[in-house]
């Protein structure tokens, strides 16, 4: 019995065994089956597929294709021509010939590379019928990106051609082939692309074309790419960037229910349609040299700035959560200034020493208030070090501080700090909140970007959970990451959101708040101005809010550099994007041509001379 089982046992292994290897060979491996691609019997082309088009929430198309025609070569199979007369008709000098052939023997003798692309239409009719006097060389159809709106160069991205090392990275790319390298084209490369066709073509020993290998057994048809529909609402996002003309800066604007980006301006920005056709790459370098402007740094997602007075919402939330404050506890700021040791930190409240408690601090935007209460929560616990911690803690729940881990090709972490941070520059816990007391204000060591302060106000305008920030809305064909669609919780208990709500409420309804002037008839908004220091030149206008105060359907963070001081800039700018995006029309025009026809530019120009100065010296 015991033999006849071992028998049977090895009888099912070894057929196990043999049906294992038959499946790798016929299914996983195919190098018995298909063509090897240095076969001298069989040419291999590939057939490109359109790729997916873009589109904005609305529908309205954003990135369409159009035809374009590119110059192969198989270099073994190149015979002698007249390359003169061959250099003529495609436009190129007799250097660049040599040097494009001599690039496609590099990459491969037999495989065909790309040795001329972007042929124009007009190009290409001529072309097509001198083709033949030109042995190794011949034409495929592909297609280039179009942009019928010049938009949001910075969310679309751009294609370029790939290089020899993203090849060895992924080997689906052939020299000359085209990848998404910037934006929504580079993060949805694989959903856009779609596949390419491949067809084998048997040569006789003559090496004349004479059919398709094996009838065609073999070839595949191209797959077209999936259709992309944005977050983002088109007419929100030219509307940002006609605001913020002649200003550097960014705009992020997010629906907190969902956590979708309607709107994500950076300035100053370029046409789309400059990274398209045989231009591009100049085009790209112009604009990559452009170390002044930076048109290519996406400040929403990259810019790194202290965020000013709209942290000290999270202050605020920090001490109410740590139970070291309570909505009606009182200060006094007399002289308008913080006194911390034998240091002080001037507040520009003007509330003369009357009693303030947290409303009022947040609507006349108070440093003495917010400062006391970071400091509080510092000393709550036995350290310094553990009361950074804790802090440090409430504030990084609100997305501060990481990357977000959202759907966009390019970003920046910025810093929140916590104990082990200033324990490295104070050893054996030599610090108290004095050190650091500008965190409390937005200051101090606090780094955000537009994308992080535009998430942090969702999460308040949520009352204490926010949805991972993103750009896809919908992929044809395909659900998008779960993560997207599940809320993310921070520390904060729900109830300490409402009076700080009513603060910021309050910045654009109190007589004396610090947004009134931008206040819309009809809408409540929730906000908060801000004026982060800057030691090269103007101080940064920022400005943050959310509206309506109940069921939000925005939250939106201004940031414009050197812009002075968050209500001069930043502030109408916020509340004419969210008149727009609510009611679809703006009643100020006044106000709109203000932001429309007011620049910096005179600012940065002051401040490059400055800088420039500084080097000579």
């Amino acid at each position: 019995m015991k033999r006849s089982g071992l028998l049977s046992f090895l009888i099912i292994f070894i057929a196990l065994v043999f049906i294992g290897r038959l499946f790798y060979l016929q299914v996983l491996n195919n190098s018995y089956t298909i063509p090897a691609l240095n076969s001298s019997a069989v040419k291999v082309t590939y057939d490109y597929p359109e790729r997916g088009y873009i589109y904005d929430r609305n529908g309205t198309l954003l990135v369409a294709n159009q035809l374009s025609y590119d110059i192969m070569v198989i270099p073994r199979e190149v015979k002698p021509l007249d390359t003169l007369d061959f250099c003529s008709l495609l436009k190129i000098t007799k250097e660049d010939f040599i040097k494009k052939l001599e690039r496609a023997k590099h990459y491969s003798t037999r495989i065909p590379s790309t040795f001329l692309a972007q042929v124009s239409k007009n190009d290409y009719a001529f072309l097509q019928e001198k083709m033949y006097k030109f042995k190794g060389f011949y034409i495929i159809k592909r297609s280039l990106r179009e942009y019928p709106i010049n938009s949001a160069p910075n969310v679309l991205g751009y294609i370029s051609e790939v290089n020899e090392r993203m090849i060895k990275k992924n080997p689906y790319y052939q020299l000359g082939e085209l990848i998404g390298t910037a934006g929504v084209e580079s993060t949805y490369e694989e959903v856009l692309r779609g596949t390419k066709g491949v067809k084998y073509i048997q040569r006789d020993r003559f090496n004349k074309e004479i059919g398709s290998y094996k009838n065609g057994m073999y070839d595949t048809l191209p797959v077209p790419g999936n259709d992309l529909t944005l977050t983002l609402s088109s007419k929100l996002q030219q509307y940002g960037e006609a605001l913020m003309a002649n200003k550097r800066g960014g705009i992020v604007a997010i629906e907190p229910s969902s956590g979708e980006i309607l709107a994500l301006v950076s300035t100053p920005t370029y046409n789309p349609n400059l990274m398209v056709g045989r231009e591009r790459s100049k085009n790209f370098t112009k604009l990559y040299l452009d170390t002044i402007s930076n048109p290519l740094l996406d400040r929403g997602l990259q810019g790194e700035y202290p965020p000013g007075s709209p942290f000290k919402i999270l202050t605020a939330l920090a001490a109410l959560q740590e139970g070291v404050i309570t909505p009606t506890s009182t200060i006094r700021c007399v002289n308008n200034t913080f006194h911390y040791g034998n240091r002080t930190m001037a507040c520009h409240c003007n509330t003369f020493g009357s009693p303030l408690a947290l409303n009022k601090a947040i609507y006349r935007s108070c440093n003495s208030y917010f400062s006391l209460a970071y400091k509080k929560v510092i000393e709550k616990y036995p350290t310094s070090s553990e009361g950074m911690d804790a802090w440090s803690r409430h504030i990084k729940s609100f997305g501060l501080g990481n990357y977000l881990n959202n759907d966009l090709s390019v970003g920046q972490k910025g810093l929140v700090p916590d104990g082990s941070f200033y324990d490295k520059w104070y050893p054996n816990n030599r610090w108290t909140a004095t050190y650091n007391i500008s965190n409390a204000i937005g200051q101090g060591e606090i780094l955000t970007t537009p994308i992080q302060l535009a998430n942090m106000t969702a999460a308040v305008a949520n009352r204490g959970f926010y949805y991972i920030p993103h750009i896809v809305k919908k992929i044809k064909d395909k659900k998008i990451d779960s993560k997207f669609t599940t809320p993310i919780n921070t520390t904060i208990n729900k109830e300490h959101f409402e009076p700080v709500i009513e603060g910021l409420f309050n910045v654009f309804e109190n007589a004396h708040g610090t947004a009134r002037s931008s206040r819309v008839e009809g809408i409540e908004i929730c906000g908060k101005t801000g004026t982060a220091q800057n030691p090269h030149g103007q101080d940064h206008s920022i400005f943050i809010a959310f509206a309506p105060k109940d069921n939000p359907k925005i939250a939106i963070a201004v940031f414009v550099e050197n812009g002075y001081w968050g209500s001069r800039w930043a502030g109408p700018i916020a509340s004419l994007m969210i008149e727009k995006y609510l009611k679809g029309e703006t009643s100020r025009p006044y106000l709109e041509e203000r932001m429309y026809n007011g620049s910096l530019e005179e600012e940065y120009n002051k401040q490059l001379q400055l800088e420039t100065k500084e080097i000579e010296k």
